[in-house]
């Protein structure tokens, strides 16, 4: 039998810590992940769901976005994917008893964690202006409920409409399209928290904000270059692909502040080798940067393949680019002094990084929320798409840009509408398609609802999954916004802190998880995604759902619309929730590269999305061509006693849902409130390795925000930097401190003092 969830909160800041690991994966992974499954779910349900996790005929894993391969293993997984999966084909429960237990104010008091620990939501439950406990409501009366209070709006643009990474196609396609209906374009999402920096650069240097390469690209390149990435954690399955690529004679440079026990040797899960044997070592040269300096990083390194005779692809350059001179220009005046002191490199680590680029034929550069999340995060991807332009490798194989992706479907959101900046061509597809004008005004992203919702310009706030509170910045700013609003409402499988964090009066809307069969009128449905690769396929669980009263995505957006809307509204509502694959003819009208979708999609694997640059070397940019760029060199200046605080995840997480309380890789166990920090640094500032301290991050307006409570670790980070976990360090990046032109919070690079307490390990997380 599934264990029970815990009854006390454990303490999360006095944590084991031993030496750090140097390889990931192996028999230990193997072990934990069915240690987990096996307390969520029991023996016989780890074994009937997860050999259907990311199989062609099974469901995609609700956790990353990372493709799979044409030919799969019996075991499609990684460690992180079966937490993920084990925690919501649980056999917990939160049913109505639970809330008649627990009041709000007490729920409050529990850490994240404990929270998603608890199971499964079973039931609509509504928090009534006043009350401080849920009580269990129908779906009629819970959607009567929205619909008096989008009803009672002055304007349409008074909602926001969020959306988590998790949606399927089909219910985002719904969702952006009820929006539209009712009026507005406020429709943040995930993206504008982790890859909207991406998709800015991307979209004004190539035209298309998404990456260049398929999974078997990796495969034909002969040097990957690893950026601002912990896969090992993040994206366990991408260190498969890494490893097959180094047995085809790939070279691998990581750039990272930190080590990673991933990123440094795999033992592959999968074979024998990695069972038993040594693994794989990965990276052949790791730059161990400064938090920030990565614009600066490539920016001499384009300066000097640009001095190194024949290096450039003239030939690509004059026939698909535009703006090469101006470039040329300002990467030729990088200077070695500020890049050294921006990056914390010798010369002679970047100049072997140079000549293995130079020996390169196809290289391919990868990055996550290690490049996306500083203030300049812009400028420092569309330098690296300069290197790439400049060597003309872009639309060859085993070449390109890979911005890999987080959370499952994130891409496919994107792709189905979920954005607050519409592009003309996409509204006129559906106003053509559904017979309504759809609003033109461009409507607001994360850090500017956050900022609706605390000015009271906003006032029912929406979220299609996700745990809003948690994953945005700014934490006491946002909890205080969110109480601003007259309704908050969640679509959810699981408690998170959102659900106590509430406005004047909230809902929870309970929907089916990828694991469950989705029967509807018209018989069992399934649905699709995308990956972080622009590969689309079909996704059907197979269990029976937690609850009969949970509905799925699609039909929550149907129902919904259909009370709000009403007969104001021709499209067919209760046609598309009888029916998936009417809403995937209608994407099939609307957007391009859907064509004959029920068809393509019926397919083993699905169907590749086009990609102009990729396929072409046709760049859909205002000039017609790859665009190379010349902004200015920016990074982070460090006052004397400071330190720059990156926030990340540890082993034991996923975006803000807590499996554990272990960073198994780093050498954290039964804790999270850890900051780590070099040896050297900490002992400039006198912090001794298991001494206690406050994160206060300072900044340049005079206020000062405050993270108490956190265990000093002495860590091989980068000397002048340190890293702690977030959500608990939200708190410390103010909700104006973003990246410019794509609006993303700048998590990455935040100045720090830290000081010592006299606290001992008495906080529960």
């Amino acid at each position: 039998m599934a264990g029970k969830p815990p009854t006390g909160d454990p303490v999360q800041d006095a944590p084991d810590v031993t030496a750090p690991q140097h390889a990931a994966a192996g028999l230990p992974a193997v072990a934990h992940s069915l240690r987990i499954a096996h307390q969520q779910m029991g023996a016989r349900r780890t074994a009937l769901t997860l050999l259907k996790v990311n199989q062609k005929d099974g469901f995609d894993c609700p956790g990353c976005a990372w493709p799979e391969p044409d030919k799969r293993h019996a075991a499609e997984f990684c460690e992180n994917g079966a937490k993920a999966v084990a925690e919501e084909a649980t056999l917990r429960r939160v049913t109505p008893d639970f809330f008649a237990r627990h009041s709000v104010s007490d729920l409050a008091g529990r850490s994240g964690y404990w929270l998603g620990q608890q199971g499964r939501l079973t039931q609509p439950m509504y928090l009534a202006e006043g009350a401080d406990a849920y009580e269990p409501v129908s779906w009629e009366r819970a959607f009567d409920i929205i619909g008096e209070e989008l009803a009672a709006l002055g304007s349409p643009d008074e909602a926001v409409f969020y959306t988590s990474g998790r949606t399927s196609n089909e219910a985002a396609f719904l969702y952006q399209l009820f929006a539209r209906e009712f009026g507005t374009n406020n429709l943040p999402d995930c993206s504008n928290m982790c890859h909207e920096s991406s998709g800015s650069a991307l979209s004004e240097t190539i035209g298309i904000g998404k990456g260049s390469v398929l999974l078997e690209d990796l495969y034909k390149a002969d040097l990957i270059i690893v950026a601002g990435q912990n896969p090992g954690t993040n994206h366990p399955r991408m260190l498969s692909a890494l490893e097959k690529a180094k047995h085809g004679g790939t070279k691998i440079i990581t750039v990272n502040p930190l080590p990673e026990a991933g990123l440094e040797r795999f033992k592959n899960p999968q074979n024998a080798r990695g069972l038993a044997g040594g693994g794989t070592a990965l990276t052949d040269l790791f730059l161990q940067i400064r938090l920030g300096g990565d614009q600066a990083l490539f920016r001499i390194l384009n300066k000097l393949v640009l001095e190194t005779a024949g290096a450039v692809d003239t030939e690509f350059v004059r026939e698909h680019t535009h703006g090469y001179e101006d470039f040329r220009t300002a990467a030729l005046t990088a200077d070695w002094d500020e890049t050294l002191r921006a990056t914390g490199l010798s010369r002679a680590e970047i100049e072997q990084a140079l000549g293995m680029i130079l020996a390169s034929k196809r290289t391919i550069v990868c990055w996550a929320m290690g490049l996306t999340q500083h203030k300049h995060a812009v400028p420092t991807i569309k330098e690296v798409v300069n290197l790439l332009l400049l060597r003309g490798d872009i639309g060859r194989p085993g070449a390109g840009v890979c911005p890999v992706r987080g959370h499952s479907n994130v891409q496919g959101d994107r792709t189905m509408g979920i954005f607050e900046r519409p592009a003309p061509a996409f509204l006129d597809a559906l106003e053509k398609e559904f017979g309504f004008t759809p609003p033109r005004e461009h409507g607001l992203d994360v850090v500017r609802a956050i900022r609706a919702l605390r000015d009271g310009q906003a006032k029912v706030f929406f979220a299609m999954g996700g745990n809003f509170v948690s994953a945005t910045p700014d934490t006491d700013v946002t909890e205080a916004a969110v109480r601003r609003a007259r309704l908050t409402v969640h679509v959810s499988t699981k408690l998170n802190r959102s659900h106590v964090v509430t406005g004047a009066r909230a809902l929870i809307l309970p929907t089916l998880g990828r694991t469950e069969r989705d029967r509807q009128a018209g018989g069992e449905q399934f649905v699709t995604v995308e990956d972080s690769m622009g590969m689309v396929h079909a996704s059907r669980g197979g269990l029976k759902p937690a609850s009969s009263h949970l509905l799925s995505e699609p039909a929550i957006v149907c129902r919904l619309a259909r009370r709000v809307l009403g007969t104001a509204s021709a499209t067919p509502w209760e046609a598309f929730e009888r029916d998936y694959g009417t809403i995937r003819d209608r994407i099939a009208r609307v957007i391009p590269g859907f064509e004959d979708f029920n068809a393509r999609v019926a397919r083993p694997g699905g169907f590749t999305l086009p990609h102009a640059p990729r396929d072409e070397r046709r760049f859909p940019t205002a000039t017609g061509k790859a665009n190379f760029t010349a902004a200015p060199v920016e990074y982070p200046h460090l006052p004397e006693g400071r330190l720059l605080l990156q926030t990340l995840r540890s082993h034991d997480q996923y975006n803000t849902t807590i499996y554990g309380l272990d960073d198994r890789y780093r050498g954290i166990k039964n804790g999270r409130r850890v900051v780590l920090v070099s040896p050297e640094d900490a002992r400039a500032l006198d912090l001794a390795d298991g001494s206690y301290a406050d994160l206060v991050s300072e900044w340049t307006d005079g206020t000062e925000r405050r993270a108490a409570g956190f265990r000093v670790v002495h860590y091989p980070t980068a000397r002048g930097c340190a890293a702690a976990y977030y959500p608990e360090t939200n708190v410390l990046v103010p909700l104006d401190h973003t990246a410019d032109t794509s609006n993303t919070p700048a998590s990455k690079s935040l100045v720090v003092r830290i000081e010592k307490t006299e606290r001992k390990a008495d906080q529960a997380g």
